[in-house]
């Protein structure tokens, strides 16, 4: 593998977690509450637990988010 194919492939990585980091700040603090209702009121150590899982798994919580109506949480 070459230099520049290593590169790129971190600078993906990088992308990827950048996007997953600044979506799951908005899931934890908002998002979150629209998918389960369990969630609402919830403290801020349950939504620091929620933090690494919703950055790693953005793409499939962000289709989640957009298939799920306003008001209608599971």
């Amino acid at each position: 593998m070459s230099i520049e194919t290593a590169e790129m492939i971190w600078m993906a990585v990088g992308g990827y977690l950048g996007l997953g980091a600044l979506f799951a700040f908005y899931f934890v603090l908002r998002g979150v509450d629209g998918l389960d209702h369990a969630a609402k009121g919830a403290g801020a150590p349950f939504r620091l637990l929620l933090f690494p899982g919703a950055a790693a798994l953005w793409p499939i919580l962000l289709l989640r988010m957009l298939a799920t109506p306003k008001g209608s949480a599971r």
